[in-house]
């Protein structure tokens, strides 16, 4: 077996560990809404927000960063 597949498997392995564990339902309320969901979807649904807005951020600093690059 390789290495990467030991690691995506053990990878995995916590991630269900992680599911497993926080199942519990929470309710979730912003101004006048409110919604329940489980906590590692809530979890998740958080990493994924802050992965996208990393990677805007990211691409507009390059762009920004060529723009005064080709001003120059």
């Amino acid at each position: 077996m390789s290495f990467r597949l030991i690691l995506t498997i053990i990878f995995i392995g916590l991630v269900v560990v992680f599911v497993v564990q926080n199942v519990a339902i929470v309710e979730i309320k912003f101004l006048l809404w409110s919604i329940e969901m489980s906590r590692a979807l809530l979890y998740f649904i958080i990493f994924l927000l802050g992965l996208l807005s990393g990677w805007f951020l990211a691409a507009h600093h390059v762009k920004v960063k060529q723009k005064k690059k080709q001003s120059k």
